[in-house]
């Protein structure tokens, strides 16, 4: 009987957490959705009432709505016009007090995990970790810097050790770069590793192609004289 109930939770375990992100993501979007309309709701005539009414009950339209104000926000803010409107932007929240520091330190954090050009948790690697008798995966977020970067001797690397099967909470480490081990596995294939605990291991590395040995031309002696 336990077997079949861990068989059958295998099965829908994964699609029920599948669903409940999905359900979680429209809540969200719809939830800014209705925000918008009652913020429009306050600004527009009364006689609109019935229409905001009407859009707020459509099932499905303030995902819509949102994906479609994402992909025209990403397109603007792709050109020059865009990017000197989301500078200024910046200033401006840079200058309000609380506001600034909040906003400075989740913009940097976003623009280093989801910028194409940074370099966070874009290599895995193998450390010690938590003593020199065990090991653990971690990421490379970049290397140290200012004073830190100062009072380290030799070249050192910031890591991120993710706990499981949470791998949004871990530890801030800097390490000796000749401590780590390069991993050849890809990020998604490390961090499926450290959520099924272990369970789901990526694939071992192909073995390198062996190098071809040039060919003889023909008519050549194989044994030709020294």
């Amino acid at each position: 009987m336990k077997k079949y109930l861990i068989a059958g939770l295998l099965v829908w375990l994964p699609l029920a957490i599948t669903l409940w992100v999905l359900l979680w993501l429209v809540g969200t979007m719809d939830g800014m959705f209705r925000w918008l309309l009652t913020l429009l709701q306050t600004v527009l005539p009364a006689g609109t009432d019935n229409l905001i009414d009407l859009l707020r009950r459509m099932p499905g339209l303030g995902v819509v709505v949102m994906a479609t104000l994402l992909l025209l926000t990403g397109i603007f803010v792709t050109n020059i016009f865009g990017q000197w409107w989301v500078r200024q932007w910046d200033r401006i929240l840079s200058r309000i007090p609380i506001v600034k520091s909040i906003y400075s330190s989740v913009k940097q954090v976003s623009d280093t995990l989801f910028s194409t050009n940074g370099n966070a948790f874009r290599e895995a690697v193998l450390v010690r970790w938590p003593h020199a008798g065990s090991w653990t995966i971690a990421f490379v977020t970049g290397t140290p810097g200012g004073e830190v970067a100062s009072r380290m001797a030799g070249e050192h690397v910031s890591l991120y050790v993710p706990t499981t099967p949470n791998p949004t909470g871990g530890y801030f480490v800097m390490m000796p770069r000749d401590d780590i081990i390069p991993l050849r596995m890809s990020v998604d294939e490390a961090l499926k590793y450290i959520i099924s605990m272990g369970v789901v291991a990526p694939p071992p590395p192909a073995p390198p192609a062996p190098s071809a040995r040039p060919a003889k031309p023909e008519g050549a002696d194989p044994n030709p004289a020294g």
